[in-house]
Order: C-alpha cells, then structure tokens, then sequence
C-alpha cells in the first residue's frame, strides 16, 4: 500500500474518472460535461428535489455558530434527515465534506448529531483531500469528545482509499503518532499509520515508543502489525524478534459505513453510462466492494489526456511516474526506477503491469501491505464465515478468482490466501466457492506439512469422504496442481545462483523432501479409501493415476531426490482395471519409475562424491514387487502363482479351480485381460474373418507379435514403453528361475 508522494500528479486523474464526480450546482442542474447530461437526463424530479435539499442542508450546517438541541430545532432534525438520507443512498459530493466534517468535529452540536453526520458521509466519488486535513485540524483544539474523534479515525481509515491524494495527509504523520499512548485511540491510530507509513517516517524515537508501550501493554496485535512494518523498512532500529505468522492485525473500521458504500456503489453502476474508465488497458465493471475494485482509473477525453501529459512533463522533473499513467510495457521498462505503488494495494492484482513491477521489486513492505489488505478483505468478505455476506457469493467468487489469476500470473502464492484457507476451511460445506477455494488450495505457498495438514488437509479430507465422485476428483486435481507448483518452485530456486530465497523461506531441501513425502502420502491414503468408496470408478482411477504421473518422474524432470510408489490400493485396482485407458496409463508411470530409478542407480555409483539423499531400498523392492505382479499379470500369466507382494492377488491353485474358470493362468493376460478383450476380438475379426468363434488361443507366435503391434497402433503407447523397456529382462528373469529384478 505505498503512498503517492504529489498530489499535482494524482489529483488531476482522480478527479475527472467518474460523471457522477461534479460540484455540487452541476450536481443539482445540468452541467457542461456529456457523461453528466447523460446521468442526469435519467434523473428524476425527485432527485432534484433531493439535489436542493441537500445544498439547503449544508448552508444550514454552515450557519451554525451556537450549540443547536436536536429536539427543539426541527430545522436541525430536518436538515441532518436530508443529509443522512442522501449520503446512505447515493453518496454526497466532495465540495459537502469540507463543511460536515468541520460541524461534527467543532463540539457546536451534541455527540448525538455528530455520531449521525458521521455515519452518514459516505462518497459518491472522492474525498478532497483538503477537507481531510482541515478536518484533522480541530483534533488540535480538543473540541470534539473522545468517542467522536475515535468515529472519526474509523471513518478516515475506511475512507482511505476514497481520499483524491495523500501528500498533506503524510505530513501529518507525526500529529496521528501523538495520540498512540491514548489507550482508547491506539488500535485505530496504529491502523492509520500503518497505510500512512513511508521508510522516511521510521524514527529511533518512535520505535523506542512503541516499544515502550508494547512492554506496558503486551504484544497487542496493532502493536505488532506497526511495529513490523518499521522493521520492514528499518530493520537495524529493531533488534526484538516478531511472531512470524500474520494475524488478523486491526478490528474492522467500516461497519458503520460497509451498507451504505454497496448502496451507493450499486447505485452508481446502475446509472453509469457506458463505462468511461480504461482499467489499465482493460475496461471491467465495478464491484460493490471499493475494495475490491481500487484498480487505477485513467480518464477517456482528449482534455483529460492533455493535462496528463503536462502532468507528466512535471513528473519528469521530479523523477516521479504515476502508476495511473502506465499503460504499456515499454513505459514500465523506461520508468521501473521512478515508479511507486498506490495507495490501493488492490489494484495491483488486477494490473498486469504492476504484478511485473511487484515481481521485479524486492521490497518486503510491498508484500507485509499487500497481505494485510487481503487478508482483511478475505476475512471480512467471507460468504459462509459471515452470515450476512452470503447474498454477495457470486462477487466473493469473482474476488477469489482475481487472486488466483495474480498467483498464477506471479507463479508463487500469498501468505494471506494460506491464512485464510486455514481459518475457513474448517467451516468450509464443500459447495460455495468449490471451485475458487480448490484452486487457491493449489497455490499454497511451501510450508510446514504438519501444520498444513492439520488446517487446510485434514479438513479437506472430512469432506473427501463425504462428498460427491466429482468433489473427490476435484480435490485430487487441487492436490495433483499443488504438488507441481511446489516442484516447480524448487526448479526455479535451483537455477538461481544464490540460495536467498531458501533462506528467506527457512526451507531446506531436507525440508523440501519431507514436506513433498508427506503431501503425496497423504494423497495415496486418500485415494486407496475413495476407490474403495467408489467401486473402483474409472473416473476417479484416472485422477489418482494422473497425480502418480507427476510423482513418478520427479528425480528427473525436477531434480528431486524423492520417488515414492503408489500404495498397493492404487496400483492393483488400476492393474485390474476394465479400462484400457487406465491400463496404459499405469504402464507409462511404471515405465516412468524404471526410468527414474536406473538414472538414480546409476548417479550412485558414477559419483565419488557422498550424497546427501539416496534412494531407500524399500523404494526398489516395492518397485520389483508391482513389476513382478505386473508381468505375470500381462504377458507370463503366472501373477497368481508369482505376486509376492503382501496385498497383491497371490491365490492357491486348488482355490482357483473352485472358481470354474477354465484357463484362469490366462485371465489377466494381454489377450484376456478384461480391459483388453475388445482389442482382441477385433484384431482376431482382421486376422481371421473366416472363423467366427473368436478362438483367443490363435493369438500366440506370430500372431502374438502382430497382436502386439495392433495394440501399439491404437495408441496405446504406455503399454508399448513399458513391454520394451520390462518385459525381456523380466521373462529373463522369471526364465532363471524367477529371481527378482535389480534395478
């Protein structure tokens, strides 16, 4: 949430975006401005009527001079109505601010006033920000009572985004910090510093304060939210080591304002003309949450462009570009140096540009700010943590998607997004936001697998159980998703040549592996119960088998020292299958873990030097076990006499022969197999059309080979990698008295 440093350089922009931003005459008649005859040519009389009631209501606010009673004055009470009734319902205009906010905070009328005047200064545009500091001012001469000026503070830190520039409000930084040791006040006047604070503002004196305070006090959570900022940004002034773990720093400030920002946001959307605004390069219809949608906001008219540019002549010369103004990659490049974030974090996740910028730029106080306001945002906006957000779930979804798309645009995942699915995820039905949640799921920044597990796999795994055959499949597509971007992050982190970023995480590569382990076994634990659930759905086998794909090549395509097999639950129901489709697929990964095994043997024994990781034994034995089974099963036929693995499908002869079935040795091979019968009768009806009684015992010596290159040509490549890379040497094997494959 960096600030802007010039208000000649974001005011102008700011104050032309919106028709519905005009003074207040051409608020109440016609103006000279197009959008605004368009705005108001759907007016009706009764908003005009509204429109000079309220230019009544603020000469009568402006003549105030001595204490007024609400109850004896029924021009008062008529006139704070008007007010109310206008600022809840569409917003009053920036020239109404300077004056209101002087009558609450001057003492002329009682609290009770006050309170209601407040609550009821709700923006249609923006907040000047002149009437903001002539505001502050009468916080100097301690007219107003103390619960007035802490609705004031939360009123200037939900209006924060609405104010039209900031410079003049920075430079009273130092008056806000006063009023830290007032214990009432503290926890929103840390709130205000902490959008307000620059590195320029982190003084010795002030973290001495705070820390003073935090001793009398405690850790108290806007404590710490502030004091971690300073160590951001000054990190030689704080030798005290802060929790790690993001909390959820400030209360919420808007509540008395949150009903009436949507209304008057809904309102404004359902009046606008065609949008005039160029969200940086891409035109997008407004949120009902302001913070949602902060995006950046240049205005359309020729006029309007021509103040930008003699903006930016002036920008030049003090080697500052507004980010308002950036609109192609070319000038992100030509200015990165003089560029500085806005004041809405939000509206970077919505800017291909500044997540490049964000990318590019390695300070940490962009991060702490940016995860603050989501963190705040995702909390509050919650559809089914908070009752009364659950009208609102189509929006929550679409916010929930712009983070997803700045994760994948930024390849890594936010802190806050973890945070978040940590709380909910427990209170989580399975249904709202099904899709969204699984997808920040798989963006789970590299962590501590316990502590992981217990928050977000664990609950994940309750509604596993529970839900439907696509819920299942979803979550193993999330898991299948995560498990690549961890993998991909330890390749990025691999090609740098410095190991800042293991450090800046605390991940080690021991750390790595064991978090990785404990993720796929996890996901073959889950899978061996949901076939069972399942019957064995094909549906379902594919996604656990497309999950095992990326696990079986991991020591080579990612560089990871790991291979762990699947669980005797996955590999025998895939084994057995009645789909050719998951056949095949079993044989690649089989194909795949040889690959990968042989390559590590091999690195063994070619490299003197010592390795940190090897490969265990059980790892080779499971691996000769499935390959063993595998064979008897497809091509020697002796699976049942052979398997030895303890949950494979060894049988006695004598209980076979009670089955019936007359050449049961034969019954899984690749001719009888029942996922691949189909294949057989068809290339025995090209083979031998003339005999019509599908003889399978034809298909043996040469025709066992043109079988074999029929099954190749429909594509069924995995079986074609796995038959040349296994089968000789383990019918070699079997061939030598069965001894067990060395890898």
């Amino acid at each position: 949430m960096q600030r802007r440093q010039s208000s000649k350089h974001s005011k102008q922009p700011l104050r032309v975006h919106d028709s519905n931003q005009t003074d207040l005459s051409a608020w109440r008649k016609e103006g000279s401005i197009n959008t605004e005859k368009t705005v108001q040519n759907q007016q009706s009389p009764s908003d005009d009527s509204k429109h000079n009631s309220l230019e009544q209501a603020v000469r009568f606010f402006e003549k105030v001079q001595d204490r007024v009673s609400l109850k004896k004055s029924e021009g008062l009470q008529k006139h704070l109505s008007t007010v109310e009734s206008i600022g809840l319902e569409r917003g009053l205009p920036p020239e109404v601010f300077d004056t209101l906010l002087t009558v609450a905070l001057s003492g002329k009328l009682a609290d009770t006033v006050n309170t209601r005047l407040l609550k009821s200064l709700v923006p249609a545009s923006v907040i000047p920000e002149s009437s903001v500091v002539s505001s502050v001012s009468w916080l100097c001469v301690s007219k107003c009572t103390s619960n007035v000026q802490l609705l004031f503070l939360r009123w200037l830190i939900t209006m924060f985004d609405f104010i039209d520039c900031k410079e003049q409000l920075h430079a009273l930084y130092g008056f806000f910090f006063s009023f830290i040791h007032d214990e009432k006040l503290c926890p929103y006047v840390c709130h205000l510093l902490y959008l307000l604070t620059k590195k320029e503002n982190v003084k010795p004196f002030r973290v001495r304060r705070l820390l003073d305070l935090q001793a009398k006090t405690g850790m108290q959570p806007h404590l710490q939210a502030l004091l971690s900022l300073y160590k951001v940004f000054r990190p030689e002034l704080m030798s005290i080591t802060l929790p790690g773990k993001m909390k959820t720093y400030f209360k919420n400030s808007e509540a008395p304002w949150k009903a009436a920002i949507n209304a008057v946001r809904r309102r404004n959307q359902a009046n606008s003309p065609i949008s005039q605004a160029l969200c940086l390069g891409t035109a997008q219809p407004q949120s009902r949450k302001r913070k949602w949608n902060a995006q950046l906001i240049i205005p359309a008219s020729s006029a309007n462009a021509q103040n930008l540019v003699g903006n930016s002549e002036k920008n030049s010369a003090n080697d500052f570009f507004p980010v308002e103004q950036l609109q192609a990659f070319t000038q992100l490049v030509e200015n990165i140096h003089c560029l500085e974030f806005p004041s809405q974090m939000g509206s970077v996740l919505t800017n291909p540009l500044l997540l490049h910028y964000m990318n590019c730029n390695k300070d940490e106080s962009i991060y702490l700010r940016l995860y603050y306001w989501m963190g705040q945002t995702l909390q509050e906006e919650c559809t089914w943590c908070v009752v009364e957000n659950s009208q609102y779930e189509e929006e929550f979804k679409d916010f929930l998607e712009i983070i997803y798309k700045a994760e994948c645009f930024l390849q890594e995942g936010f802190s806050s997004c973890e945070e978040f699915l940590c709380r909910s995820l427990p209170l989580w039905d399975g249904s709202c936001c099904r899709s969204q949640i699984l997808r920040l799921v798989s963006w789970i920044p590299l962590s501590s697998f316990s502590e992981m597990k217990s928050h977000i796999c664990d609950p994940l795994a309750q509604l596993f159980f529970t839900s439907s055959l696509y819920f299942k499949c979803s979550v193993l597509e999330c898991l299948k998703e995560l498990l690549q971007n961890w993998l991909n992050w330890h390749v990025v982190r691999l090609d740098s040549e410095s190991d800042y970023q293991f450090r800046s995480l605390n991940t080690t590569l021991s750390g790595l592996v064991d978090g990785i382990a404990e993720l796929i076994h996890f996901v073959g634990w889950i899978s061996t119960v949901a076939l069972r659930l399942e019957n064995n759905c094909t549906f379902l086998l594919y996604f656990v088998l497309d999950f095992y794909e990326v696990v079986c090549d991991m020591y080579l395509k990612y560089n990871l020292p790991l291979l762990i097999m699947p669980p005797a639950g996955v590999f025998y129901p895939a084994l057995l299958s009645m789909d050719s489709v998951s056949l095949n697929q079993l044989c690649y990964i089989m194909y795949r873990y040889r690959t990968n095994l042989v390559a590590a043997k091999e690195n063994e024994l070619t490299k003197k030097k010592k390795q940190q990781f090897k490969f265990s034994s059980q790892t080779y034995q499971e691996y000769n076990q499935y390959i063993i089974a595998m064979v008897g099963c497809l091509w020697t036929s002796n699976v049942f006499q052979k398997d030895n693995h303890p949950q494979g499908v060894r049988l006695d002869d004598e209980l076979l022969k009670k089955t019936g079935v007359q050449e049961f040795k034969n019954s899984f091979n690749i001719v009888y197999h029942p996922a691949m019968m189909g294949y057989a009768i068809h290339f025995l009806q090209q083979a031998c059309p003339d005999d019509p009684t599908f003889n399978f015992s034809l298909i043996k010596g040469k025709k066992w080979n043109w079988y074999l290159d029929y099954l190749y040509a429909q594509g069924l490549e995995g079986l074609k990698l796995f038959v040349e890379s296994s089968i000789n040497r383990v019918s070699q094997a079997s061939q030598n008295k069965a001894r067990n494959v060395e890898v």
